[in-house]
């Protein structure tokens, strides 16, 4: 199937591992340009020599938990060409009870997670309504949904996700330009493997992995950890011209871990 996205240019925020990583290489497999993005220099560089997209990849470093550095993304990747397609895919996750979360913690996460999007989104946006087309994606989470007893203040900047999304997708209503959010479930990632690693704690990773749907998320339809190539299939479709129909959607991807038909 052709998604149409040959010539298009896709800047994917937080891109040199895990979801970000595979979804700027589905884009580019799909004829897109990308824009790798990571805090430094180093892991962009490792990335592209990776991935080994060539011309069709270009690496900017920033950091994104500040307004300075989204700015800066969004200049040097408007140098290159009109941005067609963002992914706000920039996050962090990390598990910790609720009454040891600090202040700064909750205020870090929202920084990263959500003001991340909505800065870059607001950059891109009025360039997307005066050529009749964009494609902004957020990539949420279930935890947007299910909020993690574990990690509340992960789920909240997800749950912010989608409202932002939504009403963007609104506010963008007739001009051509499509905003939807994607809701992964358990995806294994590097995080996602730090991640398990820490809340394995002295018991055995292999058996804890084997076990984690079983016991931390039954569930699960698939029983298992998505793939980060998975995701990014669901996103690549999102951005090409075949889903002009879809906008102010949340598209799950979760393996039914969400216990809704809705």
């Amino acid at each position: 199937m052709d998604l149409k996205l040959n010539g298009k240019l896709a800047v994917i925020s937080g891109s040199t591992s895990g979801i970000g990583k595979s979804i700027a290489h589905t884009l580019a497999t799909e004829g897109a340009r990308v824009i790798i993005n990571g805090r430094s220099q180093e892991s962009v560089d490792r990335t592209l020599a990776e991935l080994q997209l060539g011309d069709q990849a270009v690496g900017i470093p920033a950091d994104l938990s500040t307004a300075e550095g989204c700015d800066s993304l969004i200049q040097q990747a408007a140098k290159i060409a009109p941005i067609d397609i963002l992914i706000n895919n920039a996050g962090i996750f990390e598990p910790c009870p609720f009454e040891e979360i600090s202040d700064a913690d909750w205020q870090r996460f929202f920084n990263i997670n959500v003001m991340s999007g909505i800065r870059l989104s607001r950059a891109v946006t009025q360039t997307m309504k005066e050529r009749g087309w964009g494609r902004i994606i957020f990539i949420a989470s279930e935890s947007a949904i299910n909020i993690p007893v574990e990690m509340i203040h992960y789920g909240m900047t997800k749950t912010a996700q989608l409202s932002v999304s939504r009403g963007l997708a609104k506010s963008l209503a007739g001009s051509g330009v499509t905003v939807n959010s994607v809701l992964p479930g358990p995806t294994w990632s590097e995080g996602v493997q730090d991640f398990v690693k820490e809340l394995a704690g002295d018991r055995d990773i292999e058996a804890f992995k084997e076990n984690f749907f079983s016991e931390s998320r039954p569930g699960s339809l698939i029983a298992r950890f998505g793939q980060t190539e998975e995701v990014a299939a669901m996103v690549a479709f999102l951005c090409s011209e075949i889903a002009a129909t879809t906008t102010g959607a949340a598209m799950r991807c979760e393996g039914g871990l969400v216990d809704t038909c809705f």
